[in-house]
């Protein structure tokens, strides 16, 4: 690679770190790797195909309209190496999408109405979990240099790492706040019950059950019908009218 080229792959990841540092929109990453990977990759077009929690594959992102049509036609057809490269975790590879015999012959037919004439595909792989792949097509015969399709095997590298790291964090920060919201809601709770016993002269065991059964019959969140009974809401008058012990005869 010329000094130039040099410096611009190396931007390149500095540029795909930057997003992720400054605010991770994975759409938006995924579209900037493609059109990185036609700049510097002697390619003409990039799709990215990536799992969803369903275990399927979905386009995200793709560098022209012909290799999105390219790439969603793989997905209706369900043939093509781009779904042999997310099968297999596997590099996928054809130099000249005009030879016979074909291994995707539907699939190298719409490739050639599209413009397109030969076609790689890396997989988006960490260890054992591939979530995706990255695609490359170019409009003439030939295979992909062997240092360009290394290349694009560490941007596909890259953007896995980068969107299973988020993905994580954003599991951790979903868990870390179902947990703190439980915790706020347990204080909350505690304060109200030592309310109604107060107020009803009930015991603790007795005024959760009252709050309990409120939320219940009324379809409510346990944590919002403590709320209200600290704030005295006029919303669960009912439940010390209707809970409230009965005198003794």
């Amino acid at each position: 690679m010329s000094h130039v080229l040099d410096r611009r792959v190396a931007q390149t990841f500095v540029e795909l770190a930057d997003t992720l540092v400054l605010g991770f929109d994975t759409i938006d990453f995924l579209h900037t790797l493609t059109e990185r990977c036609v700049e510097l990759l002697e390619v003409d077009a990039a799709g990215i195909l990536l799992v969803d929690q369903r275990g399927a594959l979905n386009l995200v992102a793709a560098s022209t309209e012909q290799a999105r049509l390219l790439e969603l036609f793989q997905l209706q057809d369900e043939e093509g190496p781009c779904l042999d490269c997310f099968a297999t975790g596997a590099p996928v590879a054809c130099a000249d999408l005009n030879e016979e015999p074909q291994r995707w012959p539907r699939f190298a037919a719409v490739a050639r109405e599209q413009g397109f004439a030969a076609v790689h595909a890396v997989p988006m792989r960490l260890r054992e979990q591939v979530i995706g792949a990255l695609n490359l097509f170019r409009t003439s015969a030939g295979d992909i240099p062997a240092e360009a399709t290394a290349l694009a095997q560490s941007l596909a590298n890259v953007a896995t790492i980068s969107i299973l790291q988020v993905r994580a964090l954003r599991h951790s920060e979903m868990v870390a706040e179902q947990l703190q919201t439980a915790l706020n809601s347990r204080i909350v709770i505690e304060q109200a019950k030592g309310i109604l016993t107060e107020r009803l002269q009930i015991g603790i065991a007795e005024a959760f059950s009252l709050m309990r059964r409120y939320a219940r019959d009324n379809n409510e969140f346990l944590s919002d019908v403590a709320q209200q009974v600290i704030a005295r809401s006029s919303a669960v008058a009912g439940l010390t009218k209707v809970n409230a012990p009965r005198s003794a005869p």
